[in-house]
Order: C-alpha cells, then sequence, then structure tokens
C-alpha cells in the first residue's frame, strides 16, 4: 500500500444503510475514504424499489449488473411504481441461508454491486465497504457484488476476520471461496461452510477483479499482531476501535462487573497501546471520539495515518438515516440533551451496542415492550448443531418458546431487541404489521452525539459531509494524498 495513497479519514460504516451511497460518494469525492454498510443490502435494495425508486438510480444501476436476467427478475420481483402506500407492508425477501438459492444470491451479489456503483459514480477515489464478521452468511456473495463494481476497500470488524484476506485473493481471481461458519454445539471434526462460485454465479468465465485492500477493525494490538501472522492472506491495515465508537463495542476484558448505569464497566486493559500498534509496521486508524476539531492530529501524534469518523457523519445531510430523527437528535446535542447508553444485552449478537436514548424509539423500554416478538429478517441468527449434525438458525430476540425450542437458553433471550427491524425503521423502511403497528427505529451512534450541533454553521438545524471534513480537516497539513481507486 502507497503511503502517499493513505486516506487521512475514514468515514465510518455505521448501521444498515446509514453509511449509504450518498454518504460515501460524498466524503470519497471530497478526497477521503467513503465507506457503505454491507449489513441488510439485499433487503435495503428490495425496499428501496418497493418505495417507488423514485430518481430510477437503482433502476439505473442494475442496467449495468453484469448478469442482466438476474436484474430484470429484482425489478419485476420489487419495483412498485409510485412506491407503495405508508400502510402497506413491505414484501419479504429469503432469509439467509448457508447455501442460498439462486434468486437470492443473485440478490446479495446485486445489492452489493449496486450500493458500490452509486458510491464511486461521478469521481475518482476509492470507496469501501464495511461488513460485520458475525454476519457471516452474505459475506461472500457480497464482497463478490461491491468486487463486481470496483470496491477499493473491504473493513470487517465485530469478529476475528483471519479468513477474509484470502477469500478476497479468491474472488479477484474469479475462484471458488468458501467461509467457515461458526456453529455453537459442533463436534470436534465437523466443519460448516458456506460457498460462492463467482464462475457458478455468472455461468461463464469470470473477469479477473482488482483485489481491495482489506482492513481489520480491532480493539487490541494482540489482535492485529495475530491477524498479521495468521490470517488467510494480506492485511493491509487496522481500524483500531475504541469503547467510546458507535455501534458494537468489544465486551471489556475480564469479567468486571456493570457500572452504575448498567453499562460495561472499561478500565486499564480495554485501553489500545498505540504504541504497539505502531510497532506492527501497518497503517492504522483511530475510532471513537476522535471526530472533532483536533481529533485528527491528535491521532497522527499518535503515530495513526489517520481516524475513522462515524457519529458526525450519520447525522449529516447526505447520510440515511431518517430526516426526522436526524433533526431530533441535532436538536438534542444543541441543547445538551443527547445521550447514549451501552446496553449490555440488547443486541443478539451478545457485544455491548451504543443505543441513542430518544422517546418513539426501541430505546424506550415500554414502548418496545408492546412489541410481539417475532424474528422476520434474520441477520443476527446464530448457528447452532441440530441433533442430526445439521447447522439450525436461532436468535435470542425471537419468540422465547421458539428460541427453547431449538436448545437456546431462557437467560440469552432476557433484554434482548430485534435490532434488524429497528435498523430498517431507522433509515425509513419500518415494517408495517397485520394489525397496522409500525416497527420502531433503533438509533445507534458513539459517545460523541453530545457533539454533533458543533458542526451547525450560525442558524443552521442541518449540516454537509463536506462541512464535517472541512472542521476535522482545520489545521492538518494534508501532505496525505487524496485516496484514489487503484491507488
Amino acid at each position: 500500500m502507497d503511503a502517499t495513497a493513505l486516506p487521512l479519514i475514514i468515514q465510518g460504516g455505521m448501521g444498515a444503510g446509514v453509511s449509504d451511497w450518498r454518504l460515501a460518494r460524498a466524503v470519497s469525492s471530497a478526497g477521503q475514504l467513503g465507506v457503505v454498510s454491507g449489513t441488510g443490502l439485499d433487503l435495503i435494495l428490495t425496499r428501496r424499489l418497493q418505495q417507488g425508486d423514485p430518481d430510477g438510480l437503482i433502476a439505473g444501476a442494475l442496467a449495468k449488473f453484469p448478469v442482466p436476467a438476474a436484474a430484470k427478475r429484482i425489478l419485476d420481483t420489487y419495483f412498485v411504481p409510485g412506491g407503495k402506500a405508508d400502510s402497506a407492508p413491505f414484501r419479504g425477501k429469503p432469509l439467509l441461508a448457508a447455501q442460498p438459492g439462486p434468486f437470492l444470491e443473485q440478490l446479495l451479489v446485486a445489492a452489493a454491486f449496486v450500493e458500490v456503483w452509486l458510491a464511486r459514480e461521478g469521481h475518482a477515489g476509492a470507496v469501501g465497504i464495511n461488513l460485520l464478521e458475525k454476519i457471516q452468511l452474505p459475506t461472500l456473495p457480497t464482497l463478490y457484488g461491491a468486487m463486481l463494481a470496483g470496491v477499493g476497500f473491504v473493513l470487517v470488524g465485530a469478529g476475528i476476520p483471519r479468513a477474509i484476506p484470502g477469500i478476497l485473493d479468491r474472488l479477484a481471481r474469479g475462484e471458488p471461496a468458501e467461509l467457515k461458519l461458526d456453529v455453537r454445539g459442533a463436534e470436534a471434526g465437523e466443519e460448516f461452510v458456506t460457498r460462492f462460485d463467482p464462475r457458478a454465479f455468472l455461468g461463464g468465465d469470470p473477469p479477473v477483479l482488482e483485489r481491495p485492500r482489506f482492513l481489520a477493525i480491532v480493539s487490541s494490538s494482540t489482535l492485529a499482531s495475530a491477524l498479521l501472522r495468521k490470517a488467510s492472506g494480506r492485511v493491509d491495515g487496522f481500524v483500531v476501535e475504541g469503547p467510546t465508537a458507535g455501534g458494537h463495542n468489544a465486551p471489556p476484558r475480564g469479567a468486571p462487573p456493570l457500572g452504575p448505569t448498567g453499562e460495561p464497566a472499561y478500565g486499564a486493559r480495554d485501553v489500545v497501546d498505540l504504541r504497539e500498534m505502531a510497532a506492527l509496521g501497518a497503517p492504522f486508524w483511530l475510532a471513537g471520539s476522535y471526530g472533532r476539531v483536533g481529533g485528527l492530529a491528535e491521532a497522527r501524534a499518535e503515530g495513526a495515518a489517520g481516524i475513522q469518523v462515524g457519529t458526525a457523519f450519520a447525522y449529516c445531510n447526505e447520510s440515511g438515516l431518517d430526516a426526522g430523527l436526524k433533526r431530533r437528535v441535532i436538536a438534542s446535542s444543541a441543547t445538551g440533551d443527547a445521550h447514549v447508553f451501552t446496553d449490555p444485552v440488547a443486541s443478539p449478537t451478545g457485544f455491548p451496542i451504543k443505543v441513542v436514548l430518544l422517546d418513539g424509539t426501541m430505546s424506550n423500554a415500554e414502548a418496545y415492550a408492546h412489541r410481539d416478538r417475532v424474528c422476520d429478517l434474520g441477520y443476527l441468527r446464530h448457528a447452532y448443531r441440530k441433533d442430526d449434525g445439521t447447522a439450525g438458525w436461532r436468535c435470542p430476540a425471537e419468540p422465547v418458546a421458539d428460541y427453547l425450542e431449538k436448545g437456546g437458553d431462557e437467560a440469552e433471550t432476557v433484554g434482548r431487541k430485534c435490532i434488524c427491524n429497528g435498523l430498517m425503521a431507522t433509515i425509513g423502511q419500518p415494517q408495517v404489521r397485520a394489525d397496522g403497528s409500525v416497527e420502531l427505529p433503533f438509533v445507534t451512534s458513539g459517545d460523541r452525539v453530545a457533539g454533533v450541533a458543533d458542526f451547525l454553521a450560525p442558524g443552521a438545524t442541518g449540516y454537509s459531509a463536506r462541512e464535517v471534513l472541512d472542521q476535522l480537516l482545520a489545521g492538518v497539513l494534508t501532505e496525505a494524498s487524496p485516496v484514489r481507486a487503484g491507488a
């Protein structure tokens, strides 16, 4: 990796659809690294089409997809001219599976292609995609779709992404790839995998693609060192996330009790040794409360190549977050009332997750208590070994009786929330239930949500991605060149 091509600022890959193509395009066209979230892209694509694709951009990107028959089938299945009625439910899509059927596989590849294609249009900058290692089933087709569209960086966190570099190598060469699945209760010698074959997907010789650079998202220098030594291929750098970063956080090391507010108690063991990170010799970016004036200079003084910033971009004009939620959070930040709670149990993943405390959202326990437990999206289900030796799927946020029937522990269901449906509502795609109820948003942010109003110009109620970049870069000598596609 040429040091002159490194970005000073990486825009975080937030939520499902918060870091969408519009935000990534705005950041990348300004010379830094825009990143699309790779979570739930197949679902988001189907719902955008059902909302009418008013500017025609989704259909336009699908017209560039190298499997025209698949693009046509997706449009024929989901496009609603003029958009569905607000009171009508969204049409569903196939649940994720270890070996998806042809239509689901096409949908996964096409959705990633569309998101990256749109993010790359109109500029020469590189675009990245962010995936969660914990969500394994869509990983291979999502990566391939992104690579078909020319993605320049792949960022993976929420786990140990040891297999991803080698997978990128194989997909770039057009070779079949497989990813080992984490299956609870698997016996010694048993292996469960998901596979993807570019040749079979395209129905002919696959093109040789440029291998994107891989950045692992880590919370310790120990994990970074292990990945450099043991990953299946080249690791090009790291994003180092501290416990103040938004979304999912790594659990505290050891087994500390919860703090007085009921949040995980982080201590000295959770502070990353940046001298050790620098000694590894790989570029790294710091994430977690660096999205402020002076944060970039501080990070570079610690040896970092730059910073990753999420929360400030989440509330800018170009992000996919619902406009009404943006206004409410920015207004509460301006009055000093914006707060997050690091919920130790809400996420079905078992990772702590930061939740913005906001009326009318899932953060309100009383409001959420009225929701019937249902798991109809399934991105955060985990695999378990069934008695017959095959893999089954269960989610701690699904109906308790269903979870117990699948061998789950009732204690694991306490306090769990349906983040999948909540994240869709957060980007203006809430499901409407048969009784007329509408899914509530689940808003996640880092601790810096308290300061997002700092990006407002006098008298303004919103701000742009460019205004965020201008403030973060102010006073910093930009000796790094703008990051370019293919650099």
